[in-house]
This record gives C-alpha cells, sequence and structure tokens, in this order.
C-alpha cells in the first residue's frame, strides 16, 4: 500500500471520492491509500484460488469475490480490497459497493505488502467476528499460511507446502495447492 496525496476524509465521503477514481484506494482510520498494480504471477494465482472456490460454492450461500470489491472493517474505520473475499452473510451477498462480514480473506503476497499484509492488516482483519480463516498466499515459496479462528479467539497457524490440499474448514472444502499454483513458472 501506497500513500496518495495525504488526503483525509470520513468513511463516506471515501466511499463517494472513489467512485470518481479511476484507480483504487484503501482507506485507514481517514487515511487514503493508492493502490498499486500487480505483477502477473499474482494476477494468476488470485484468480486461481477465486476459481477454485467459485466453482466448489456453486449451489451454496457463500460467494467469492475478487479484488474490486471493498471490505469495511468498521472497528477500524477502514476499507480495504483483499485479493479474494468469501462471505457467507445475506446481505453481503446483496450489497453495492462494499462486503462487512467475510468467512474466508486470501491475500496473495508482494514484495511491497506482505509485511503489512501479515502486520497491521491481519491485525484489522482479526476485528471482524465473521471471519473464521486468513490465508497469506507466498507465491516464491509455493506456500499458503492458514490462519484458523478457533474457539477462545486464538487464531491456529497451519502450513501447507508441497502437492496437498489447503484446507478450508470455515467452507467446508479444500484447495489443491497444485490449483492454487497452476500457470506458474
Amino acid at each position: 500500500m501506497q500513500t496518495a496525496q495525504r488526503l483525509r476524509m470520513t468513511a463516506d465521503d471515501f466511499l463517494a471520492w472513489e467512485e470518481t477514481q479511476v484507480e483504487k484506494h484503501e482507506f485507514v482510520a481517514g487515511e487514503v491509500f493508492a493502490m498499486v498494480g500487480a505483477r502477473r504471477e499474482h494476477v494468476v494465482v488470485s484468480g486461481n484460488i477465486f476459481a477454485g472456490l467459485k466453482q466448489r460454492l456453486r449451489g451454496k450461500p457463500c460467494h467469492a469475490y475478487m479484488a474490486d470489491l471493498k471490505l469495511r472493517i468498521e472497528a477500524v474505520d477502514a476499507f480495504f480490497y483483499p485479493d479474494v473475499v468469501v462471505s457467507c452473510d445475506q446481505n453481503d451477498n446483496k450489497a453495492d459497493q462494499y462486503i462487512s462480514h467475510p468467512t474466508l480473506i486470501v491475500e496473495v503476497l508482494s514484495d511491497s505488502t506482505a509485511a503489512y499484509d501479515r502486520g497491521g492488516k491481519f491485525v484489522a482483519y482479526r476485528k471482524l467476528e465473521s471471519l473464521k480463516e486468513y490465508l497469506i498466499v507466498d507465491i516464491d515459496a509455493r506456500r499458503v499460511e492458514c490462519f484458523r479462528r478457533m474457539h477462545n479467539n486464538d487464531w491456529l497457524l497451519h502450513d501447507y507446502v508441497g502437492e496437498v490440499d489447503c484446507e478450508l474448514n470455515s467452507l467446508g472444502l479444500r484447495l489443491p495447492l497444485t490449483e492454487i499454483f497452476e500457470d506458474i513458472g
């Protein structure tokens, strides 16, 4: 995430302003941040995950969304664009500008966002009571880190590497890592 021209505004002002912008922006506590473009591998892996989830969720009440739908986290006054997000909330699945009750969030790491995706963004995501699993996808290591919320609100890490399936307990499905990293050299 890179800072845009140090704009400060309210969440409502941000929603109205961003509708008129060509580029995407994230919003955190009144500050606006410009989104940078992604490299080809990032887009391919995000697309693979979205396609796998969409196919497996067909006919179920949960829906997968790509990076162009905002996620609102009211508790930290923020709007983010996760790479892939799944919501099983019927209000989210009728939403127009943003969703607020995800079950699963996926972030594909890039050099410029890795520290934030693992740190500050994950701290914000944990404020979402609906969130059950958070995936961090490391393309270079061909690894998926699945952070799963436990009953006591602790987060347990499940590390997936190699030719295994990533288990998504919150959705009752599996995504093979070979499918997630398909078409990556």
